[in-house]
This record gives C-alpha cells, structure tokens and sequence, in this order.
C-alpha cells in the first residue's frame, strides 16, 4: 500500500502544513485548553521541527481519543494488508480479536511482539475456518514501503472506571509518535521553569495510574525535555524506572545535543526513530526489561558497519562499564542482518570466560532477536555449524577454533575449502587480551576473507604493549587496525553513563619493601584488612540504604590458598570463634552480615591441588545451605553462573534479602566481563596490577544503580606508594592524560573541605531552628550552602578513617544534620512553588540545583519501595516463577508480612495499609495482578489523608482545600498557611451548629492545635514515605 490512501484517509483532518502558526490547538471537553506560553511554544516548535523538512512525520490533528487512535490502526492496518484481507475488511468482531492481542501486560511483552517474525510484526485473526496473519509493521520499510509515520498531541487519557481513588485523574499526554497507528514513542515537555525531571516523575505517575494500557502498552520510548535539556529512556514499569538510567544524546564526537530541536533533528526523524525501535532496542530476557542503546554505541555499531561495508576491520574503545557486551552484541547480529556478503558472524570468547556474564548476556539479548545465535558445545559442533547454509551469529571459543584448523580439518577436502573460503565477521570482547597476537595471526592466515572487529574498555598502547614476539604486532590498533569510535571514561563520567572513583590507600605506611610479601601474608595483617571490610565499611556497602538495599564487595588476592584462608577467617568471625567482632551498629541493619563465597574461573579449578579442592566443596556446602541449591565440584561452571546471577540481582528473586550476597573472595575471576550494579566496593589485597588489568577491576565497581551509589569504591591494603603511581598511570592512559574527573578527592583533602563548608553552614544559619525565619534570598543562600556540605559529608561518611564519634569533635550531631534536613526539604519545595507561581523569579537564574539528591541522609529504617517491590513481585510474578508451589508463594507472602512488622515500628499507618493490602492478596491470588502495588498503595494513603482531612473540616467548618495544602506542605512542626486557614474558616456556620460553642479567639487557638496533632500523628506518617 503507499502512503498516499492512508494520507487520503485523513486528508479532511490533517491540519493545513502550509499554516505554520496554526499548527497546534489544544482543545477540551470543557472548552478551550490554555496552556503555559512558554510550554505550548516548546510543543508547537517540536511538532514543526517533525513535520517539515525531511522528517516524513505527518501531523494528526484530528485523534485526541482512545477511539480516534483505534479507528486511524484499524484503516491503515487494512490499508496494509488489502491482499491477505482479500479486500474484505475487518468485521468489529475480527478487530476486537486485534485489539485483545494488542493488550500487553508489560512494556517487555510489546517489545517481544515487536520483535516480529523475520522482520514483520503481526497480528492473527481467525476468519471464518482461515487464519489470516496481517503485518503491522514491516522493519525492513523503514523510511518507506508500508511505514507510516504521525505525530498527535493533547492525547486524552481517560480516567477508567477501575480507577476508584480520589487521586486519579484525566491525563493529556504532549506528544506521541506512531508508526503504522501504534503509540511507540512519548514525549513530555516542560517549559525553561521547569526541571526535564518533572517530566520523568510525571511519566512514572501516568504508568503507575495504567494511563499506559490499550493502545499506548506497546510505547516503547520516552522522551522528557524542558528545552534546553533533553532525555531518553526504554519504557519500564513504574517502580522499574530509576532517573539515572535516562540519557542524553551526544553526537559522533562525544559532543552532547541536549536542545531539543536539535535532539529531535538527531533521534526522532525518520530514519532514525524507527530504527531506535527496531534496531537499536534490546530485549533482557534476564531482566525482562527494554534497553535502549546509548548514543555512543549506536555511533560505534554505524563505524562498524560503514567500515564493513569496504572490507576494513578495526576496533572499537568503550571504557569499561559502559555496555560494550551489548554494543557488541549488537553489532554483530547488524554485521549478519546488513552485510550479505558475510556468511557467518562469530564472537569470539576466551575459554576461561565461558562462565563469566559474557555468553549468559549474549543469549539474554539473542532470545527474542531475529538471528540465531548458537554457542558450540564442542568443536564438532563448531564445524557443523561452519558448514551449515544459515546465516547465523555463533559464539564459540578462541580454543576451539584453534583446534578445528589445525587438528579437525584435512587440506584439500571439500570441507576444507568451504570453510576456509567462508567471509567471516570475527567479533572479539575484550580484545586486549581474549585473542593473542599469534593466534589471531593463525586465525587470519587460515579464514584469508576474514574481517576482525575488536571492543575492549582498555586497549594496548605504546605504554603497556604486547610482550615482544618476532615481528607479531604490540598495540591494539596494529593488531586489529584502525579505532573506529572512542568513548573514554571521562566521556562516560561526563554523561553519567558511569560513575567515577574513590580510592583509598589502606596497606602498611613506611615499609622499607612495598613488595615483600611477607609483609602482607600473615594472620595479623589479613585481620586488619577483614576488620575494614566489615565494620569500617557502613557507607561503602549502603548499609545506610537499610535492609535489602545495600551493596556487595568483592576482596580479591594474589593466589587461591589465600583466598580460602581469608575464607576460613570469615567463616570463625561469623561463627564468634575470632578475636574480630563485627559492630553493633551493623548487626542492627542486617543481623545476617556478612553473607559471603568464593570463587574461581573453571581454569584456576582445575589447576588446584586436592586441598583446594576439598576446601571448594565446603565452600559449595556452605553456599548451598545458605541457598537452598545443590552443587557439587563437578558443577562449578553452573555455581558460578548462579553466583554471577545473584550477585547482578536482575531476576526479581535475587532482590530479596534472603537470596543476597554481601561479599565474594576471588584470585581472577569476576575482576572482568563481569556486571553487578549493586557491587559497590572492590577490596584488593594484592600487588598492583598492570594499567589495563586495574583499569578492568576497578570498573567492577562504578556501575549505575541506585540514586545513594555515588562513586565505585576501590579500597588497597598492599604497597600504597606503588598502588597510587600506579592507579594515576593507569587512569591517565584511559582518560586521555588526566586523573581530575575519573578519581575522587583523598581524605587528606575531602575533610578540610568538610570542615569549612560546616563553618560555612553555621554562618548561614547556626542552628536549624533560625531558618524558618530567613528571606527567601537567604533561603536560597542556605539552600546551596546546605548541598554543598551534604555532598562532602557523604563523601567523608565513605571513607574508611571516619567514624559517627568524630562529629563531636566537628561541632555537629546526627539529630542536627536530620533537623537541617527537614528545613532544606522545606526551603527547596519554597523555592519550586516560587518557580511555578512567579514566572519573573522563575526566569531569574538561581544556583540553587532543583535535582539535587540528598546523599548524606541515612534511612536504616526497612525501604518503603523494597516491600513495595516485594508485593508486585507476588501478584505478577515473572514467567518463571508463575508455576511456583502454593507453599512457595505462602513464603514470599509471610516475607513481605516480616517487613511490613519492621516497618509498623517506625511507620503504623503505612504498615496497617500494607497489611490490608496483603490480607486481600492471601486470600484472592488474582487480586490486583499486572496492576502497579506502587500506585494501589499511594493511591490508598491519599484516600486515607482525604477522609481524615475531611473529617476535620466537618469538624471546624475549615475549607477542606486550604487543609489539603497545609497537610501536604507541613514540616518540622510548621503549618505554612495558618493564616489563610483561619482566615477561611466558617466560624458563623460552627457557632450557629455548636451547643457550647468556644468563643472566637479559643476557637482559633484550639483549632489550630488540633490541626497540628492531626498532621503529625495522622497525615505526617502517610506523606513520610511519598
């Protein structure tokens, strides 16, 4: 079908393109809808910059509704598929049958349909006795054939007759993007007064109130903007999204486009919208979650395959941490599906990671793809799949390739010769070290059409060469030629892709030889490093995050023998048989701690003595029992695939304390390839390793996760002077010849600077009480004086050196820094509302950072949205766990009820709603699934606020909305409209109803005294945890 009959279709809707001034009018069912100036001006600008040029989108004026978009599929779905139709169009009934399939319960499943088959997205309708398969979308016409690309605007989202809580709402939605009539790409705008955001917490209230069900489910892409500053993010569920995940765009050179004009010009024309969708997005079957590539690695797949195009190989440099496993995934199933001339696509793995996140990753991705993608069980395989006609991605090992041409193949066979004459694609992970010179030489000599695309986060330069091998090349770019695209780890730390580093200096001072080892080999020393690890470690391991949402560690050592007798001296702490005691102060937040193992790679293994061995399988017992599994020795490679798993804590079930790791002793293992973003902290007991192989550890650590992990924590306890030269050459030759953005501030300079910013605080306001009192221009003073010192108190908390007991020294308490707190949060919301009210002060630059996080506020108390997660986890539980047993899902029951009594101790009334809730979903196992428990539970305490407010109102003749405000905005003890409550009230109306009414100025003073204990024991601990 062209696109002209569909354009036909809405010709009489389409708004008039040649009007540009008229292009957007917001209309709704209570008359005309004004927007903010500044907003309208943003949305009307973008929908220009789509429309015009050689963007290919189309402006729907005409669908604001639910029905509208229906219709608009239903025409060009059958505009599509005349033929298969047979020029019958669909009956409602046959349409219903579309619409049922088009319900996905997660963005997840819509992005496994999306997938389609060989390209070709379908529905299925049974007709009669036929079955007939209508394409939706076709991702080989992207940019033409059957796409059709339209943009609407003002969407209404009706509240639903489900939704029964005072708080929900009709919705507008700003701007969608539809391919074929499908929603695939939302975008929110804010205007300059706002932060983009507002736009990301508003998306996530949408999902969590189902706004995104019906047509909109199958969104896949969310666009947030306030202008200037623009991000991109993969479609999750409400309690999946997390801020730091979003991304900006940068361009070629690592320059960032955050104008969103400029970002639409870049992402959301045609081609590259749709191919965001059907290129660029990746499916976690692990974490059954969307990923959407960052911009660096959709610019490195493009080097790669323009390269390919003229035969050139190259290698790509993406630090570490930044998704090279799955920038390299990608690429090498676009080299197969763009590149006909390639016969077969091999990723190429050293065998030593074959249990490593590697091969696991790959096939998580490969799952729902359109290629194949095959590991080799031994080198047979590997040759039958040679010589097989598919097109398919195969992940093998260096090892076994090596042995099929020089052992498995006779020259002169036609076997020989097919395979030798294949035009392979090699891909290598980690290519610093996966492949070595001489067999890739042997490799290329043999495959003579081979092409080789290497991706590592540390290539070999000049400055840490290959050993000299004869004429063999030394660097990574002589060995795989040249560098195709560069992203360092200052690029990644720039736009928060990852996290930098905080690296203490922990070993022995003025030791005459740094590296004797018999400094370091003793009980007295390991006693040391293992009392840092547990009871000098509080903030480094997120203790402060409370119970379930703390981080890992890994403590690596030069050799097995020491690894498992740091395993034993664990094992006695643990056990209360070491002089070593582990902190009161720990044992409150997690009274298991530590949970720890050890592992080695299948190699270091089988390379151990009988003693390793033995002292192995006791480590699999202890593993075992704390885990309810069953490895043996002989099952290494699958106890370290289940480490692996518990330690990245992608599957819902590794989220819940019971099934956590606090730390793992390793040699080698784990110290690259690996992904963990709750690893937080590497503790190395070891000499200094070479630049590449630090570089490497190191990146174990500064993974994204949470909004509390604010830097990867790198603790040494061997040779300090050697360890710091050593980190400074390694982080300067990967960061383009500075150490300032990768490595933090030491303790040498952070506590100084601690220390005046608390100076600097008190001169601002010397004692918390003072604030309510200040302007609003010293507000703002105390506002960006107060981030600041939070931000170098967070940083002090992390080091090793400090200690709760030096605040006395220091002049300030744990309760003062709290009583600041709820003053800052009250200033900060001050400071938003004067934003929102006044558009002159909003226009006025502050330096006040409206997104700052607090990073110093500790909450032991049990998480409010870990028990949240624990919940949804029960009513929509992921595939593999929808068989569980009766008695199985009765445990993850009695476990949220556990968390829900730790928390009754701090929190009665979010505990009592939490218990219903529970209550309801014992007794009825369908009750509330697929729907979001975050949303059920806000939803609940609002209708909680709203009764108990009302019935104040009916109590005092108080207007309800004015209450409303103060129970919203009340803090430290302050109602911040008394004046305007009792200016509003209805004393007549309560005088005239009251047998002994109070007098006037009684009333007033009693009211306002019974508001006060209404909002602190009623309302104060439902909006706590909001």
């Amino acid at each position: 079908m062209d696109n002209e009959s569909i354009l036909e279709f809405g010709k009489d809707k389409l708004c008039n393109t040649q009007g540009k001034q008229n292009i957007i009018k917001h209309e709704s069912s209570k008359g005309d809808y004004q927007m903010p100036e500044l907003e309208s001006t943003i949305e009307r600008k973008l929908i220009e910059q789509l429309v015009y040029g050689e963007s290919q989108w189309t402006y729907r004026e005409d669908l604001k509704t639910e029905a509208d978009l229906w219709a608009n599929f239903k025409y060009i779905l059958e505009q599509n598929n005349k033929d298969r139709l047979n020029g019958e169009l669909l009956s409602d009934s046959e349409f219903e049958q579309v619409k049922n399939q088009l319900q996905f319960s997660s963005f997840y499943k819509a992005g496994e349909w999306l997938v389609g088959e060989n390209g070709k997205v379908q529905v299925h309708v049974q007709r009669d006795t036929e079955r007939l398969h209508l394409v939706v979308m076709n991702h080989e016409h992207i940019a033409g054939g059957s796409s059709v690309y339209e943009v609407i605007n003002q969407y209404s989202a009706l509240k639903t007759e489900e939704d029964t809580a005072a708080s929900t709402r009709d919705r507008r939605f700003d701007v969608t993007l539809m391919i074929n009539g499908l929603p695939l790409i939302h975008i929110e705008l804010k205007n300059k007064q706002h932060s983009y955001i507002d736009g990301f917490w508003q998306i996530r209230k949408y999902i969590g109130e189902g706004k995104f069900t019906g047509i909109f489910s199958a969104v896949q892409m969310f666009v947030v903007s306030n202008g200037v500053d623009t991000r991109y993010f993969a479609a999750a569920g409400d309690t999946e999204l997390n801020p730091k995940f979003m991304s900006g765009w940068v361009d070629q050179e690592n320059n960032s486009v955050s104008d969103y004009l400029d970002f639409a010009k870049s992402v959301l024309r045609i081609p590259e919208a749709h191919e965001m969708i059907a290129r660029y997005t990746v499916l976690d079957e692990d974490a059954k979650r969307l990923i959407l590539l960052r911009p660096y690695q959709i610019h490195a797949i493009e080097s790669i395959r323009e390269a390919s195009k003229t035969g050139r190989s190259g290698y790509v440099w993406h630090t570490t941490g930044s998704g090279k496993t799955l920038t390299s995934y990608k690429a090498t199933r676009n080299l197969l599906m763009d590149i006909p001339a390639i016969d077969k696509a091999i990723f190429l793995i050293d065998r030593k990671d074959l249990d490593t996140q590697t091969t696991m990753a790959f096939q998580a991705y490969a799952n729902n793809d359109l290629v194949d993608v095959d590991e080799t069980d031994n080198v047979n395989d590997l040759k039958k799949k040679l010589k097989s006609e598919d097109r398919q991605v195969i992940v093998t090992t260096i090892q076994k390739m090596q042995i099929l041409i020089s052992k498995r193949l006779k020259e002169d066979t036609p076997e020989y010769q097919k395979i030798k004459n294949l035009k392979i694609a090699f891909v290598v992970d980690e290519c610093h070290r996966a492949v070595t010179p001489k067999t890739k030489r042997e490799l290329e000599r043999f495959f003579g059409r081979s092409l080789w695309y290497g991706f590592t986060g540390t290539p070999r330069f000049a400055e840490n060469p290959y050993p000299q091998l004869g004429d063999l090349p030394r660097t990574t770019e002589k060995l795989y030629g040249e560098r195709l695209h560069k992203y360092t780890i200052q690029n990644a730390i720039h736009d928060k892709a990852v996290l930098g580093f905080q690296v203490e200096h922990n070993g022995p001072k003025n030791v005459a030889d740094e590296t004797d080892s018999s400094v370091y080999n003793n009980e007295t020393h390991m006693l040391r490093v293992l009392d840092i690890i547990l009871n000098k470690s509080y903030h480094k391991l997120g203790f402060q995050n409370g119970k379930g949402k703390t981080y890992e560690g890994l403590l690596t050592t030069s050799s097995i023998q020491l690894a498992q007798k740091y395993y034993d001296l664990l094992t006695k702490i643990k056990n209360g048989e070491s002089s070593l005691k582990i902190d009161e102060k720990i044992k409150q937040v997690l009274p298991d701690f530590p949970k720890f193992a050890i592992t080695y790679s299948v190699t270091e293994n089988e390379e151990g003595s009988c003693v390793n061995q033995q002292k192995m399988q006791k480590s699999l017992d202890d593993y075992n029992g704390m885990f309810g599994t069953k490895y043996e020795l002989s099952q290494i490679q699958g106890y370290n695939g289940n480490l692996n798993k518990r330690l990245a804590r992608k599957d819902a079930k590794f989220k819940s304390r019971n099934e956590q790791l606090d730390l793992v002793i390793v040699v080698d293992r784990l110290l690259t390839g690996f992904d963990a973003p709750c690893l937080s902290t590497i503790f190395i007991d070891r000499q200094p390793m070479g630049p590449h192989d630090l570089i490497q550890a190191f990146s174990r650590t500064n993974r994204i996760f949470d909004k509390n992990k604010s830097n990867g924590q790198i603790v040494t306890f061997q040779a300090p002077k050697l360890f710091k030269e050593s980190v400074d050459n390694a982080v300067k030759l990967y960061s383009a010849g500075s150490t300032g953005i990768a490595i933090l501030a030491q303790w040498e300079e952070v506590e100084p600077a601690f220390r005046k910013a608390l100076s600097a605080l008190r001169v601002c306001a010397v004692s918390p009480s003072e604030i309510p009192e200040m302007s609003m221009k010293e507000k703002k003073i105390f506002a960006k004086m107060f981030q600041s010192f939070d931000s170098l108190f967070a940083q002090l908390k992390s080091f090793t050196n400090y200690d709760d007991s030096m605040l006395e020294q220091y002049g300030i308490t744990e309760q003062e820094y709290d009583d600041y707190v709820g003053h800052y949060k009250n200033v900060m919301e001050e400071i938003r509302e004067e934003k929102t009210n006044d558009s002159e002060t909003a226009i006025e630059e502050t330096d006040v950072d409206q997104d700052y996080e607090l990073m110093a506020y500790s909450n032991t108390k049990i998480d409010y949205e870990y028990i949240i997660n624990l919940i949804q986890n029960i009513v929509t539980p992921t595939e593999e766990e929808e068989d569980i047993t009766p008695e199985e899902r009765q445990k993850k029951i009695d476990e949220a009820k556990q968390y829900v009594e730790e928390l009754r101790k701090d929190n009665e009334k979010v505990a009592d709603i939490m218990s219903d809730l529970i209550e309801e979903i014992e007794k009825d196992e369908t009750k509330y699934k697929g729907q979001s428990i975050l949303n059920i539970v806000e939803n609940m305490k609002q209708d909680c606020i709203e009764k108990v407010v009302s019935e104040f109102c009916e109590s005092w003749y108080a207007m309800k909305g004015d209450v409303m405000y103060a129970a919203m905005h009340y803090r430290n003890g302050e109602i911040p409209n008394e004046s305007v409550i009792k200016k509003n009230v209805d004393y007549t109306s309560y005088k005239a109803e009251q047998e002994k009414a109070l007098p006037k100025f009684k009333y007033y003073s009693r009211m306002i005294a019974e508001l006060k204990e209404t909002l602190e024991k009623e309302i104060k601990p439902l909006i706590a945890s909001i």
